[in-house]
């Protein structure tokens, strides 16, 4: 499994978990809706920054590499 994949069943899993919409996980990290939805399915690559973010607004910490 590639690493936007990886990364992809990660987000999705904790979003899950926080009982949170891709909207307000988006809303919470400051990133467009579309552009949230595009990283959980693993078709972009986001930026370090966006990742802190991301990891922020889910309440989740982000080890490299993915495992």
């Amino acid at each position: 499994m590639d690493s936007e994949k990886k990364l992809a069943k990660i987000l999705k899993e904790a979003r899950k978990a926080a009982k949170l919409t891709q909207a307000k996980v988006a809303e919470k990290a400051g990133i467009h809706t579309n552009y949230y939805a595009r990283i959980e399915r693993g078709e972009v690559s986001p930026t370090s920054d966006v990742l802190n973010c991301l990891a922020k607004a889910l309440k989740i910490e982000l080890k490299f590499p993915l495992k």
